[in-house]
């Protein structure tokens, strides 16, 4: 197959909807398919920041159309918005297969950053409603609705579309994503026993209201002052150290770590020796972060929402805490740091659960799809 995968951000490995894409193309690769990538990398001329999102699915459709005419795709797989206005053109029976994929739906994440807005922790600019809360939705729900097949990261946001946007639902299907391989069979280094050893506990994330920290970071102060053998990395923060270390108290600095950035293969050492992941977030698709850090053998304290919950069991292989509740995450993180047979538990199971997302099973089941799509859609025409 020739595939072309898009997305509306730089095609950076290291970040996360971009390092997906990058990923399945890869894999797709690997596997002898032909695949060609469409970025903000690949646009004519840099524009000034929200006008590059929104001319994005222009120049996307000038490129699927040049490649439709000399029949050099077969399958567009498009994160949502990229594509719609290429699917609203006139489509041929020679056209190639429109897949809109979903990393996160936004309307749910919209959702959330009302909410956050109303209780104060979130300061929406007046041009939110016009773009990202208003215009941006109405390009993702007509993506989703225009396609051949529909993918979600998790079975919320796949309902959600069904019914709160009217994507046909026998279009939709449900995946997840997978892991390196550098993060697969890593040596399981035991939870020690002593309570007075130290305990790790670590935030992969960017360091952004929709991760959670107004929450997390206050039961980590609490946490942290009761149990001196306690220490906190933050990988991944994309901002400055000063602004970590600025919401703690300052006796604490010394057993904090932030790490901005990291290139995406030095995670797993540098998550060596961690216990515990915490991962409060308040809107997720399917978090690439948290099974990287149950690969690595943490046990995931995580929310109830529906990214986590399509691989966290509660008791089982993580703990799960209703979101913006801090002192749920208070007492899940002291009873995983004072019942150190119980965390031993959970980090084994953790670990386990994430050996089954192999990228390489997952890009086969994605061509699966690809092909299904591909069948219809020539047996129809």
């Amino acid at each position: 197959m020739k595939i072309l995968l898009t997305i509306h951000h730089e095609l950076d490995p290291n970040t996360g909807a971009p390092g997906i894409t990058w990923k399945l193309g890869q894999e797709y690769q690997k596997l002898g398919h032909e695949v060609e990538y469409y970025s903000f990398d690949n646009l004519p001329q840099k524009l000034p920041g929200m006008l590059e999102s929104m001319m994005f699915p222009e120049f996307l459709a000038s490129h699927i159309s040049a490649l439709s005419q000399k029949g050099a795709v077969d399958v567009v797989d498009a994160s949502t918005g990229d594509a719609w206005v290429w699917a609203k053109l006139p489509r041929s029976s020679n056209s190639p297969v429109l897949v809109t994929r979903s990393h996160g739906l936004e309307h749910v994440m919209h959702l959330e950053n009302l909410e956050e807005a109303r209780v104060g922790n979130l300061n929406l600019s007046w041009k939110y409603p016009l773009y990202h809360g208003g215009f941006r939705l109405w390009e993702v729900a007509n993506s989703l609705r225009d396609a051949d097949l529909s993918l979600f990261s998790n079975s919320y946001d796949s309902n959600y579309a069904v019914e709160k946007l009217g994507v046909d639902p026998g279009r939709t299907r449900v995946f997840v994503n997978g892991i390196p391989e550098f993060f697969l069979n890593l040596d399981f280094e035991p939870t020690p026993e002593a309570e007075d050893s130290v305990i790790r506990i670590a935030l992969v994330a960017t360091y952004i209201p929709r991760k959670g920290i107004y929450y997390g970071v206050p039961a980590l102060n609490k946490i942290m002052a009761r149990y001196p053998q306690v220490e906190v990395s933050f990988l991944g923060t994309c901002c400055p150290e000063a602004q970590v270390y600025a919401d703690f108290e300052p006796s604490l600095h010394d057993r904090i770590r932030v790490v901005p950035r990291y290139p995406y293969e030095t995670l797993p050492e540098l998550l060596r020796g961690h216990h515990i992941k915490l991962f409060p977030t308040l809107s997720e698709g399917f978090s690439v972060a948290l099974m990287d850090a149950m690969a690595s053998g943490l046990a995931p304290v995580t929310t109830t929402t529906p990214g986590p919950m399509e691989v966290v069991i509660d008791g089982d292989n993580g703990i799960l805490v209703p979101p913006r509740d801090t002192v749920a995450i208070e007492e899940a993180l002291e009873r995983l740091i004072t019942d150190r047979p119980y965390l031993e538990k959970l980090r084994r199971n953790a670990y386990a659960t994430a050996q089954k997302y192999s990228w390489e099973r997952i890009a086969r089941d994605n061509l699966t799809l690809y092909e299904a799509a591909l069948s219809q859609k020539r047996g129809t025409k």
